[in-house]
């Protein structure tokens, strides 16, 4: 089975979690969505329960000599989230990473400030925070994110995705209050590779989700 594209992902990872919020398992819920791909499942998860959609950026750290390889991520204001036994595979340190780390830590700042368009960020506390992407490979920019929104003091933290590794939603599960996750398919190999339609988004596709009707 493959979803059709990130829209019909959304809707099917949205009646899933309209069942929860009915058990009442998602109190005063708010959709955070993992920009760019999360924004599209996102938005369809925000309109089924009736929860306001903000994001939160989130940048993966890629090795020097391979940037596709992520050795760790950044979210928010928090210092890097590594992967210690991908740096100890590749011979890296941390100070090594200290470049891609700055320049990373910029186009997340200016994601931030085009998607979120002056506006402030939404107020967590107390409040179920719903994390959302189109898809979990290794788990380190959800990790991340989690980490980033513990600081915001939401009553809970719940990670959603349409599709996922096993082994990312069973490493999440230590980290989050609850992972939701419809697939784990074996081998995963990759997120993409669970669409029929995997198109790359642009910012302007990010903000007629998160802006337009």
């Amino acid at each position: 089975m493959r979803f059709r594209d990130r829209a019909q992902a959304g809707l099917e990872l949205a009646e899933h979690l309209r069942i929860l919020q009915e058990k009442g398992t998602l109190p005063d819920p708010v959709v955070l969505a993992l920009p760019r791909g999360g924004v599209t499942v996102a938005r369809e998860v925000a309109l089924a329960l009736g929860a306001p959609l903000d994001v939160l950026v989130v940048r993966k750290i890629g090795a020097p000599s391979h940037e596709e390889y992520g050795v760790g991520a950044l979210a928010g204001d928090e210092p890097p989230l590594f992967d210690a036994r991908a740096l100890e595979l590749l011979g890296l340190t941390e100070q090594d990473l200290e470049p891609v780390v700055a320049r990373e830590r910029t186009e997340l700042r200016r994601r931030e400030q085009r998607y979120r368009q002056d506006r402030p960020a939404a107020d967590l506390c107390g409040r179920t925070a719903i994390l959302v992407d189109d898809g979990l490979a290794t788990g380190a920019t959800a990790r991340a994110a989690v980490r980033a929104v513990r600081r915001r003091e939401p009553a809970r933290v719940v990670v959603a995705v349409p599709v996922g590794s096993h082994e990312a939603a069973e490493l999440l599960r230590g980290d989050a209050d609850d992972v939701v996750c419809l697939m784990r398919p074996s081998p995963f190999q990759a997120v993409g590779l669970w669409y029929e339609d995997f198109g790359q988004l642009t910012d302007e596709d990010v903000l007629d989700a998160l802006h337009g009707d």
